[in-house]
């Protein structure tokens, strides 16, 4: 993509792991200029599906997009190239260069870390610890089921369930967790099929191993430094390497919701083709 269909309405999503990646792919491929800011050292796990990865690599492909970490002075020259710029910056300092016409709270911190409705004209969050008519102008349901993905204008998301997804019929098994403090060092790499048992990675000097057999869905990067308990790793236990590379069915929902959510925003519609 060349240049931006909807030039004039840019949009700002705080945070770019793997939910916020369906909602960059929708926007960006339905014509949106995006950009994502990120913390300096991201939690992200499903590293090869995240927009934010390029914080590490500089340069992060996501299927048939590119994402480059960049500064405000290379803004333009990463949109005209039609890629996701990618900045650091998580206080949000940029947002009253940037002006954009949305802003979506993408972090999941289940919590609403500082997010307002004046950060833009369409303010729009994802997942509980939001109210839609006070913190932002829509919240998107992130919980698995019938709600996946639906836009609320008023109220809240349905509240943490502290369960993981079920895939394959595993939950928490599939979610590999650091046994010390420290940072990974890591053993087996992102689309690894491995057996049951098979050194993961290592951190504080105590073991990751797989408690079956699976393909290795995400990991986190070894600059991160994680505290005991903390998610690390993600295993999958379809034996199908190429689901680590491609944006999930959860995060394209909750990134359809987003699109809904703009296109339906009457603050939006006058911006769509105007000059930025």
């Amino acid at each position: 993509m060349a240049s931006a269909t909807f030039s004039g309405a840019r949009v700002v999503v705080r945070g770019g792991g793997d939910l916020a990646s369906g909602v960059v792919a929708r926007l960006h491929r339905a014509g949106f200029p995006v950009i994502v800011l990120e913390l300096p050292a991201p939690l992200l796990v499903r590293r090869a599906v995240s927009f934010g990865d390029a914080v590490y690599e500089g340069i992060r492909a996501v299927e048939d997009m590119t994402a480059r970490l960049t500064d405000v002075a290379g803004l333009e020259a990463a949109l005209a190239a039609g890629e996701v710029p990618v900045l650091i910056d998580p206080a949000g300092e940029s947002l009253a260069a940037l002006r954009p016409a949305v802003v979506v709270d993408a972090r999941m911190e289940k919590r609403n870390p500082g997010t307002r409705l004046t950060d833009a004209p369409l303010v729009i969050a994802l997942g509980p610890g939001y109210v839609a008519g006070a913190d932002c102008h829509a919240v998107i349901e992130t919980n698995r089921g019938h709600y996946l993905g639906r836009v609320i204008r008023a109220g809240s998301a349905e509240a943490d369930t502290g369960e993981p997804g079920t895939i394959g019929l595993k939950t928490h098994s599939r979610v590999l967790r650091a046994p010390a403090s420290g940072h990974v060092h890591a053993y087996a790499q992102i689309g690894d099929v491995l057996d049951e048992g098979a050194l993961v990675a290592e951190v504080g000097g105590g073991e990751i191993r797989a408690p079956f057999a699976g393909v290795l869905r995400g990991l986190i990067h070894e600059r991160v430094a994680v505290q005991a308990g903390m998610k690390v790793g993600d295993l999958d236990p379809r034996v199908a390497p190429e689901h680590c590379f491609t944006i999930s069915d959860k995060s394209l929902a909750i990134g359809g919701g987003v699109l809904e959510a703009v296109l339906s925003a009457p603050q939006v519609r006058e911006r769509l083709f105007a000059t930025p």
